[in-house]
């Protein structure tokens, strides 16, 4: 247990600390009974579809939105009273760009120092020292509308960073901007957390999720799994089967029926099909049901990917799947 101090100086292990958070809008369950605890200096992902309630959470832990019920702790402080407090030490970066784009790169974060009061003393250094670490040197002058994807998603981070927060918040950043860039991003997130900024990112890329400490997914308002992702990987519940086959599509059709199929997913000439643990030789299940067809195919069992994981634990995991 900590004191109001203790809490205030962020003894607590945890940055960010919910029981039982829930939102709703109308009758939409926005939110719902969402449990967390995202310890401090680590990056902690929340993976799931557009509506699964990834957005409403970062905004309710934000201050933002006020939850219908539950409670959540920010860096020691509850959210529901610490607004002002909190803000100075969180940074947030939202899915669509919105800083000023009729301003040039440096008029953006001058004006991003004056929210946050920066001292005057030092903000001419901080400023020239992210334009240098966000590599916006050679656009300093250029306004933000006429920049590409990549050089909007470096100067939002650079606005959100530019206070220091404790707490950066970013939801889906890397939703518009192409591979090198998204990759390039998360190299400077990892930075930051090295430096002890805890991180909460919202996102719907499987790579991007692997790349956090640990990861919680939301499936339409509820946590169905949290944990590093390698342990989600190994604790799926599931035998993955992966199916080569001269005709995919007919394939996937035939197991697509086996009642103790949950999942026939299929990418490219391959097929991934997740069949429960508790079912008796899953293998001989899937390569007789095949053959049975006349179907030739190469099967083997293989290691689960987080993608299997997500299909294992969402309701979306139900459906018959296509990837290109």
């Amino acid at each position: 247990m900590h004191d109001g101090k203790q809490s205030e100086r962020g003894d607590d292990a945890y940055a960010i600390r919910a029981r039982g958070l829930t939102r709703r809008f109308g009758d939409l369950v926005a939110v719902s009974n969402l449990d967390l605890e995202v310890p401090r200096g680590r990056i902690y992902g929340f993976l799931g579809p557009n509506g699964s309630g990834k957005s409403t959470t970062i905004r309710m832990l934000c201050g933002l939105l006020t939850p219908s019920s539950g409670s959540a702790t920010v860096l020691g402080m509850d959210v529901g009273g610490s607004t002002k407090r909190l803000k100075p030490k969180i940074g947030y970066m939202t899915q669509r760009f919105s800083l000023y784009g009729d301003l040039t790169v440096r008029e953006n974060l001058e004006f991003i120092a004056d929210i946050y009061s920066y001292p005057r003393g030092g903000r001419n250094e901080r400023i020239a020292e992210l334009l240098a670490s966000y590599d916006l040197v050679d656009v300093v002058g250029q306004l933000a509308g006429t920049m590409s994807g990549g050089q909007r998603q470096r100067l939002a981070l650079a606005a959100a960073v530019l206070h220091r927060p404790e707490l950066l918040l970013l939801d889906e950043p890397t939703s518009a901007v192409d591979p090198r860039s998204r990759r390039d991003f998360w190299a400077k997130l990892f930075e930051l957390s090295d430096a002890g900024t805890t991180i909460l990112v919202s996102t719907h890329y499987m790579d991007e999720a692997e790349r956090c400490h640990r990861l919680a997914i939301l499936d339409r308002g509820v946590k169905v799994a949290d944990g590093p992702p390698a342990e989600l990987q190994e604790n799926t519940g599931m035998t993955i089967i992966e199916i080569r086959a001269e005709s995919p599509s007919r394939a996937q059709a035939e197991l697509a029926m086996l009642p103790e199929v949950k999942s026939v997913t299929q990418l490219g000439v391959r097929l991934r099909v997740l069949v429960p643990l508790e079912t008796a030789a899953p293998l001989e299940l899937v390569t007789g049901t095949l053959s049975a067809a006349g179907l030739p195919a190469e099967s083997s069992i293989v290691a689960a990917s987080l993608e299997d994981v997500f299909v294992a634990v969402t309701s979306d995991g139900d459906n018959v799947e296509r990837a290109s």
